[in-house]
């Protein structure tokens, strides 16, 4: 076949997806596929990569070059150029649970309690009581141990300044910028998927290591 009538497929592996107990993963699920062959391009979305089992436990990462593989396999002379992760982290899980809503009030209460308590141990070990008090002498000429005009609105403005920090009141967002809490949650999310896949990896590296004196000929590629 002349290399310029061969298709080609372009295709991109979203980083994580997830499945329950004993689906299968596809290409079209684990990829974004784009072929100038419409009916290529169909064919391989339907592409089953992974069937899972209960050996396979909760996490399976499936690696490009087992993908490519599969294509070539299942369409001889195809070109494959892909974009972006190599790897493919794929969440074995059930439905959704239902939110415990005890939990999540206690959680809040706990979390509103010891903020506050954090913030008024913060203000007892600065002297900031000391501190109003010096500032309103300065302002108005006279000393008061209570300054309430001007304690009170400081008071509003710690809370007035959380919720712009965290551009969140309730469920109202202020503008489409991410929050210091959401950039650290996605930091989070990224190390742990970048982890899981490294682990996964060496996992099977030393699993093939460890059978590959017993390997058979034609025993298929190992699928995660």
């Amino acid at each position: 076949m002349n290399a310029d009538m061969q298709p080609n497929l372009y295709l991109r592996l979203r980083k994580r997806i997830g499945i329950r107990p004993g689906e299968h993963v596809t290409l079209g699920h684990a990829a974004r596929l784009f072929s100038s062959d419409a009916e290529l391009e169909s064919r391989l979305t339907s592409l089953v990569l992974h069937r899972h089992s209960r050996k396979d436990g909760n996490r399976v990462v499936i690696d490009l070059l087992q993908i490519v593989k599969l294509i070539r396999e299942a369409e001889p002379g195809t070109l494959v150029d892909s974009y972006g992760d190599p790897q493919v982290l794929v969440i074995v899980a059930d439905a959704p649970r239902k939110p415990r809503y005890v939990i999540l009030i206690v959680t809040w209460l706990l979390l509103f309690f010891g903020s506050g308590l954090a913030i008024m141990n913060f203000h007892t070990d600065v002297s900031m009581k000391e501190v109003h008090s010096r500032i309103t002498e300065m302002v108005t000429g006279t000393k008061s141990e209570h300054p309430l005009w001007f304690q009170v609105p400081y008071s509003f403005g710690i809370g007035i300044g959380m919720m712009v920090f965290f551009n969140h009141l309730f469920r109202k967002r202020f503008n489409e910028e991410p929050n210091p809490l959401e950039v650290e949650l996605y930091m989070y999310e990224e190390n742990v998927n970048a982890y899981v896949i490294a682990d996964e990896m060496r996992k099977k590296s030393e699993s093939g290591e460890g059978s590959s004196a017993s390997k058979q000929p034609g025993a298929g590629i190992d699928d995660g």
